[in-house]
């Protein structure tokens, strides 16, 4: 019997980069794709590719990836967001892997751009993650955001990486500062970790350091330099934002 592989992307306004991500994985034999209240085409672009396309409330990466995760038929199970895509290397890497039955998991490397370049140092490169696994035996944590695939079997590691075409300009970079900051100090606050100035700060400058100087993304030129002020803003605003949910909540 055929081995039987889904994809499952999560989109909300995903209109500028859906069609690439899709026609990526016209391959697969399902792809399944959980939309959360978008304005502008993201869900006519997805029916293009495929019937199935579920539009539901938003409850956090974690929690629509796993409701995605749960309208798979497939075997295998390979989770992509809708500003990933899969090179013709990786697609065969996939397939080979899938049919030969040494592995429950994989994990994939991630090449990612910032503002328009490829990023290969600064902790950027290569970003393994695991995307694809056996449907039966894999699950997303709940986490609002930085969530996880958890499966219990052994684990293996695909070389072609997934193209990641993040933060597309400065815009979309402080867009994504805001926003992933605010979602980050949630996640902390309902840990009960604690935030004050003197953490922001400290946290961000050593960001800083660890992205441009540890990881080296000064040979990326002007844009490791950008990504890592750019980073260390993000942890900034997190603990700041933290500090502000813990004034609220007195």
């Amino acid at each position: 019997m055929a081995i039987k592989l889904s994809v499952i992307v999560i989109t909300k306004n995903e209109a500028a980069n859906v069609a690439k991500c899709l026609e990526s994985v016209s391959w697969a034999d399902e792809i399944i794709v959980l939309d959360s209240g978008s304005t502008d085409e993201t869900v006519s672009i997805c029916k293009e590719f495929t019937p199935h396309v579920f539009e539901t409330d938003w409850q956090g990466f974690g929690v629509q990836k796993q409701r995605a995760l749960e309208k798979a038929t497939g075997d295998w199970v390979l989770s992509i967001d809708a500003d990933e895509i899969i090179s013709s290397e990786l697609r065969a890497e996939i397939e080979n892997a899938i049919s030969q039955n040494q592995f429950d998991a994989f994990l994939l490397p991630r090449l990612s751009s910032y503002c328009g370049k490829f990023i290969k140092h600064g902790g950027w490169y290569p970003d393994y993650i695991l995307r694809l696994f056996r449907r039966e035996i894999g699950h997303f944590t709940d986490d609002v955001i930085h969530e996880r695939v958890i499966v219990e079997g052994k684990i293996g590691k695909l070389s072609a990486p997934i193209l990641h075409e993040s933060y597309k300009d400065l815009n979309e970079v402080l867009e994504k500062v805001n926003s992933y900051s605010t979602l980050q100090a949630q996640k902390l606050a309902a840990r009960g970790v604690k935030g004050s100035l003197s953490k922001a700060i400290f946290r961000a400058l050593w960001k800083f350091i660890q992205t441009y100087f540890v990881k080296a993304a000064f040979l990326d030129g002007q844009y490791g330099l950008m990504l890592a002020i750019s980073s260390a803003e993000s942890v900034y605003y997190k603990y700041l934002k933290l500090l502000e949910l813990q004034n609220k909540c007195r």
